[in-house]
């Protein structure tokens, strides 16, 4: 059989076992959107702010919500299939057949980068049917501040799968990771109401970066390719850990 059929077959397996997650389907597809959902049912959320330069908060939630679904993604659900995987010595029974690990390895990471698309498709069109939400006037520009904060939530769960050594382990470095991560995101104050200070030293993490670009492409400018420069770094920082730090076993 060749590679790229194993590859195939080991890919339509994950996603037959991710499918009957119904935890993870709801964290990372779902969730996002509910909270936009709950905080764009708040009239006020509804009116202009001057804080959001004379948007609506819920226009500013939206990009919030995307990169929700990328952090639960790559930071909480991913970390904990790949090290359940090691730990129970699945990915060793792996290697003495034709399917290498690194075939996992490849279907988990596109199988989580896709869910994590999907969530932000899902956001966008809630927040244009449901609030009216302007969709992405630079969207070139959107689709790639998107793409590289999907390669940063993955390299940052790669590294994050490379340090567990048990699920339990990945659990509590996980969510060590994820409130700040949230933070950075603007989960509680989008990027746009922070203090200048904290604004920019948000912009220096992968998920303030991607918040900045996110925004700026949605209001019609190229994401500045400074918080793209932020991602792409993060990016190759993370994966070259991860591959040093990875174990099969």
């Amino acid at each position: 059989m060749s590679t790229a059929l194993v590859n195939t077959a080991v890919l339509k397996s994950e996603i037959r076992l991710f499918r009957r997650e119904p935890g993870a389907l709801f964290w990372i597809l779902a969730f996002p959107t509910l909270l936009l959902v709950i905080l764009g049912s708040i009239p006020s959320f509804r009116e202009a702010d001057p804080d959001f330069g004379g948007l609506r908060p819920v226009d500013g939630y939206v990009p919030v919500s995307v990169l929700l679904g990328l952090i639960m993604a790559g930071v909480q659900a991913m970390p904990q299939t790949l090290t359940g995987y090691r730990e129970r010595g699945i990915l060793r029974r792996m290697s003495t057949t034709p399917v290498r690990p690194a075939a996992l390895l490849s279907a988990q990471m596109l199988l989580f980068g896709g869910a994590a698309l999907v969530s932000a498709l899902l956001a966008l069109t809630t927040g244009r049917l449901a609030f009216a939400v302007r969709l992405p006037r630079q969207g070139f520009g959107y689709a790639l501040a998107l793409l590289l904060a999907v390669l940063a939530a993955l390299a940052l769960g790669a590294v994050i799968s490379a340090l567990s050594r048990s699920t339990k382990i990945a659990g509590a470095i996980g969510s060590a990771v994820f409130f700040p991560a949230m933070f950075c995101a603007g989960v509680w104050m989008p990027v746009q109401t922070m203090p200048d200070v904290l604004a920019r030293s948000v912009g220096y993490t992968p998920f303030g970066a991607a918040a900045e670009a996110l925004n700026q492409a949605a209001a019609g400018d190229w994401p500045g390719w400074g918080h793209l420069g932020v991602l792409v770094a993060w990016t190759l920082l993370l994966t070259a850990g991860a591959a040093r730090w990875f174990r099969w076993e």
